[in-house]
């Protein structure tokens, strides 16, 4: 059973950045790699994409909002995904969500492609 689980957020104002991590604890004998991604979710909207990474780091997508401004990546060695949040605004506000799947090699803009879920770290920008 993998588990993941998101760390970093917080409030900061408009121009700050931050830098969330995605601990990746897998319980296979054998450390698996995955394509993995970053989604966010707005009090009463639906959850949105926001970067992907392929399995092996040399694929990137980003949604148009963030690009320029957000970098993903990962560290295979400690497991961990990462996005590099700069320039934030208040409209980057919410609950931002890592996700994983043994099964894709490319990352997937969609969220019903990834089967594992972290539960998820509120990012506040303020004006």
């Amino acid at each position: 059973q993998e588990l993941l689980r998101e760390s970093g957020g917080g409030v900061v104002q408009a121009g700050a950045s931050l830098r969330l991590s995605c601990e990746v604890s897998t319980g296979a004998r054998r450390q698996r790699r995955y394509a993995m991604g970053w989604f966010r979710q707005a009090p009463g909207t639906d959850r949105e994409f926001v970067a992907a990474i392929s399995w092996s780091g040399d694929s990137i997508v980003y949604t148009d909002a963030v690009k320029g401004r957000f970098a993903i990546s990962r560290d295979d060695v400690k497991n961990v995904l990462y996005l590099q949040m700069n320039s934030l605004k208040p409209e980057d506000t919410a609950v931002y969500y890592c996700a994983a799947d043994p099964g894709l090699v490319q990352g997937s803009r969609r969220a019903a492609e990834y089967d594992y879920w972290g539960q998820g770290t509120q990012v506040t920008v303020s004006y």
